[in-house]
């Protein structure tokens, strides 16, 4: 009985070797017929990697090549430099009648090379591109795969830094366009075209975080051009940022306005206190005027006026105001000063002038002789004198007006305006300000 069954470990366990023998055959029978069929295609003498394929239906037409990207990061979006950092998968794939070859009834699904330069490759460049580079950490990140009907999937992955011109019109309330622009550099539209892949051409990360912006949408266009060697084949994909606001909320709109309210502070001080309403207005227009410098600094010199320039102006117009309304305020302050001296001088000189007149009628004394004996026409002329009133119409009371005089000084009267219409006015800016740019067309944009 133990004998049966160590026969049987033992049978089992040479079936097991027996097959893995073959197995390794036909891995090795495999790849010894991959090698023969790349052999069979790009051997030498047997293709060109100068000669571009045919067109459709294996016509004297164009080469077709379907293009797509895979956005893998944007690093950085430059408002300075106009322009920004991109990482994609960049796949081109386009069919070669020469590259065909027999699947071996679907066992070979498809062929790998590891050497794009042994075929044809599409001449494709970035138009717009300032600096790029291949990634090649540990081996060369390119995938070149050849099909059995002779399709070819080239894949690579590349960092490009790519220029984007801006329009700062509305910053930071903005929205950027920012292009990936693709051309044929040598082969002309009668020889070379390319075309977005039917279906999703463009395809963005899910984790793609952006520090002041966001990706709101894309697009996908054909940018055929002319130049005086010929039309060239062109796509282009423009990427729609919209920046994000709440940071420049946050950093320039409520500190600008703090230093607003703060310079209103000097209207409720004293007009006498000079030290501290020049000090405080001082300050507040050397902070306003430091900070509309570094917003500036972080923006390129354009020649139109920007929406933070309006903000910013406005602000410095309001504290630079509150700053001469004290100049205003200390002016009428000491011309009622003057008045009010003047007025005390001619009050003692018609004291004087009194006491003089007194002392020149000294013991003289006037009585005033009515005559006893009326006639009867100057009675009349009594009674009618008597009997006569004027009555004047009461005037209106303007209650502002009422309201003012209340305030003896027009130095105290500046001061009491100056809380009122300062507000008012900034709170009617904001409303034009914010109904302006926030609420302005989409094609505006």
């Amino acid at each position: 009985m133990n004998w049966c069954r160590s026969s049987d470990g033992a049978f089992g366990l040479f079936l097991l070797l027996l097959l893995l023998v073959n197995c390794g055959c036909e891995k090795a029978n495999y790849r010894h017929i991959e090698k023969r069929v790349l052999d069979s295609i790009i051997g030498p003498g047997r293709y060109d990697s100068r000669i571009r394929p045919h067109g459709i239906n294996n016509t004297d037409g164009p080469a077709i090549v379907n293009v797509n990207i895979y956005i893998r990061s944007i690093s950085k979006i430059d408002d300075v430099t106009m322009e920004y950092s991109v990482q994609l998968t960049f796949r081109e794939q386009w069919r070669d009648e020469r590259l065909e070859f027999d699947d071996m009834n679907g066992q070979m699904a498809y062929l790998t090379l590891t050497d794009p330069n042994k075929i044809w490759k599409p001449d494709l460049f970035f138009s717009n591109e300032k600096e790029g580079h291949f990634h090649d950490i540990i081996m060369p990140n390119v995938l070149l795969r050849i099909y059995p009907n002779g399709e070819v999937l080239y894949s690579i992955r590349i960092s490009l830094m790519l220029s984007c011109p801006m329009d700062l019109k509305y910053y930071p309330l903005d929205k950027q366009t920012c292009s990936i622009i693709m051309a044929s550099y040598g082969y002309t539209t009668d020889d070379l075209v390319f075309l977005w892949k039917v279906g999703d051409p463009v395809q963005v990360t899910k984790n793609l975080h952006l520090p002041r912006f966001t990706l709101e949408k894309f697009n996908t266009e054909y940018c055929t051009s002319k130049t005086n060697t010929g039309e060239y084949s062109c796509i282009r994909v423009d990427l729609i940022f919209k920046r994000e606001f709440s940071y420049y909320l946050i950093q320039i709109y409520i500190p600008c306005c703090m230093l607003v309210i703060v310079s209103w502070v000097s209207f409720w001080l004293d007009q006498n206190a000079i030290p501290a309403r020049v000090s405080l207005g001082v300050t507040t227009l050397l902070t306003m005027a430091t900070q509309t410098s570094g917003i500036n600094a972080s923006l390129p010199p354009v020649s139109y006026t920007k929406a933070i320039d309006v903000w910013t102006g406005v602000c410095l117009t309001f504290v630079f105001g509150a700053l001469l309304e004290f100049a205003l305020v200390n002016y009428a302050s000491r011309t009622d000063m003057h008045k009010q001296a003047a007025k005390q001088q001619r009050k003692w000189d018609i004291e004087h002038s009194s006491l003089d007149t007194d002392h020149m009628e000294d013991g003289a004394t006037t009585f005033a002789m009515k005559p006893l004996v009326h006639h009867r026409g100057d009675m009349h002329s009594d009674k009618v004198h008597q009997c006569e009133v004027h009555m004047k119409p009461p005037k209106s009371i303007n209650p502002c007006k009422a309201w003012l005089n209340k305030f003896p000084s027009r130095s105290k009267r500046i001061d009491v305006m100056s809380r009122i219409l300062f507000p008012l006015m900034f709170a009617l800016f904001n409303l034009v300000y914010w109904t302006t740019y926030l609420f302005r067309h989409e094609e505006d944009i």
